[in-house]
C-alpha cells in the first residue's frame, strides 16, 4: 500500500513539503478521482498516513528566502 497517492505515501509527501498533518489519500492516484477524507478513512488508512508523516525525514529546500 506504499504506491503513489496512498494514506503512506500522501502522509510522506505532506511532511516532505512543510504542510500540516491532514490524514487523507486518493486511491486512484494521487490528485486522480476522489480524495478520502479523514472521516472516511479505516483506522488502518489513518496510521498508515500517520507513519508516513511521522517517518519521513526529508524536506524541501524552497531555497533561500532571504537572498
Amino acid at each position: 500500500m506504499n504506491k503513489h497517492g496512498s494514506p503512506i505515501d500522501r502522509g510522506s509527501a505532506d511532511r516532505y513539503y512543510g504542510r500540516p498533518y491532514d490524514p487523507h489519500w486518493y486511491p486512484e492516484g494521487t490528485g486522480n478521482g476522489k480524495r478520502v477524507e479523514l472521516k472516511d478513512m479505516t483506522p488502518d488508512e489513518i496510521v498508515a498516513y500517520t507513519k508516513g508523516f511521522k517517518t519521513e525525514e526529508s524536506r524541501k529546500d524552497w531555497g533561500d528566502e532571504n537572498a
